[in-house]
């Protein structure tokens, strides 16, 4: 029968030495670091693996405590959790970083036992097993699925800009996908869409007799190959109504080129040329103010992007925000702010050149990049362009207004190499000069003219304390 001393030598009898004639303790051949303590935590044994894990010999790891060696930054949370486990009188398991006696840094997962076998004072026995191996390869798994998760939003904000209509099947004939215009067309929302069957959402019916047409996505699986919907289709949508479309189908493959699904593109077929062109510039542009929308600028910041890079040149952010906007829609009204947005956007428009490009962000709020700068000045310099042809009077249905911006200013490389990097750099840049724009009452005017002619001043909007 195996017992404590068998296992442990040192730690149940100090004064025995194991060497020659006496053995080699059944715990030096294993290969995973073992350490044996007392009910204070302190060393009475190590074998060979936790000696060579930890760079420190077995004396000198005699009466130390087993924490000694826990890297300092998982130092306070790892005995929070031993102290738990004491006090709960549970098995002690925890991950955390061993910092080595040479200085190294060793990821270990770490367990501890009450000893109950007639051991002495009862301590613990740990295990300590070197993980650095996993938790690199932990670390790649996480980016990897970062980077998939990236790539996977911008292939939909893609789909969900384009001006045709996409919806995508499983090998069973379930959508597993819709953009925004196949939406819009079908009558049904993207999430109750998901799982139906794709004759529930894509109910297609030949314009004659109006019988029921083959499925698409089936054709395209069955013959591993591209299919056109045969002509005259009709798509009667959620509502009961019915739109004449055109259509094709694919089959999806996956990496190892099986068939896993189809994906099927189409449109309403009533649509002229002039129409599509017109729904897909909105997919890119601000209906209001005609500017870029969203979508539109993270697309040209990658394309700026590409080429800032190639040609070794810088990119600006500007973010813009119209101080008091809210004071011009609750005084002048929300048509009024309409078009005092379309006005700046002209502004901003003339501004810039025509490789620039100049979004609409949200409500009165915009973005400008300016691709290829060739130092952090130009963006500077267009930031005072801008906020001196905001400040030029305007007349907006007879109001003659002067507007007021903050601008915040980002530069690429300098503030970050992503858009939401240089974004966020922009907005606090923007917000720190909004505070310094808020000046005393009677400095920070808009004027406009109760007489409707640009000249009449005398009644004046006082916007010194607006919200923006």
């Amino acid at each position: 029968m195996l017992r404590y001393r068998d296992f442990f030598p040192l730690a149940a009898d100090p004064q025995s030495q194991a060497g020659p004639g006496k053995g080699v303790p059944l715990s030096d051949v294993l290969p995973l670091g073992i350490l044996v303590t007392d009910r204070d935590g302190k060393c009475l044994y190590s074998n060979t693996a936790y000696q060579r894990l930890t760079g420190w010999t077995g004396d000198e790891l005699i009466g130390s405590h087993w924490s000694s060696v826990i890297d300092p930054r998982d130092h306070g949370k790892t005995i929070e959790h031993w102290e738990e486990a004491i006090l709960g009188q549970k098995p002690f398991l925890c991950e955390a970083r061993l910092k080595t006696s040479g200085g190294a840094t060793v990821w270990v997962r770490h367990n501890a036992a009450l000893l109950t076998d007639n051991s002495p004072n009862h301590g613990y026995v740990h295990t300590v097993e070197d993980i650095s191996v996993y938790k690199r390869h932990e670390r790649a798994r996480r980016k990897a699925e970062a980077e998939l998760f990236e790539e996977k939003e911008r292939a939909q904000v893609t789909l969900d800009s384009i001006g045709d209509a996409v919806l995508s099947t499983d090998m069973h004939g379930r959508v597993s996908y819709m953009n925004r215009v196949a939406e819009i067309l079908t009558g049904y929302t993207r999430q109750e869409a998901i799982g139906l069957p794709l004759r529930e959402v894509f109910h297609v019916v030949d314009a004659i007799t109006h019988e029921p047409t083959d499925d698409p996505a089936r054709r395209a699986i069955q013959s591993d190959s591209i299919v056109e919907l045969e002509a005259n289709a009709l798509l009667v949508t959620k509502d009961g109504a019915e739109l004449a479309i055109e259509d094709s189908a694919a089959p999806i493959h996956n990496r190892h080129g099986a068939v896993v699904g189809a994906v099927i593109v189409f449109h309403d077929a009533r649509f002229s040329r002039a129409t599509t062109a017109r729904m897909e510039h909105l997919a890119q542009h601000d209906e209001l103010t005609g500017l870029h929308n969203r979508n539109a600028f993270y697309e040209r910041f990658d394309q700026s992007l590409a080429l800032a890079r190639r040609h070794n040149k810088q990119m600006g952010l500007l973010f813009i925000d119209l101080d008091d906007f809210k004071v011009i829609n609750d005084r002048l009204g929300h048509d009024i702010g309409d078009l005092v947005l379309a006005g700046l956007a002209d502004k901003l428009r003339v501004s810039v050149r025509t490789t620039d490009t100049v979004c609409r962000y949200g409500g009165d709020e915009f973005v400008v990049l300016l691709g290829e700068i060739a130092q952090p000045d130009h963006a500077y310099a267009v930031a005072d362009k801008i906020r001196e042809a905001a400040a030029a009077p305007m007349v907006v249905s007879g109001h003659n207004v002067i507007l007021q911006l903050s601008i915040g200013v980002s530069v690429y490389p300098d503030h970050g190499e992503t858009a939401d990097a240089l974004l966020k750099k922009a907005d606090a840049a923007m917000y720190r000069v909004k505070t310094l724009n808020q000046r005393p009452a009677g400095s920070n005017l808009i004027t406009y003219a109760l007489s409707g002619t640009a000249t009449d001043c005398s009644n004046v909007l006082d916007l010194a304390g607006g919200g923006g």
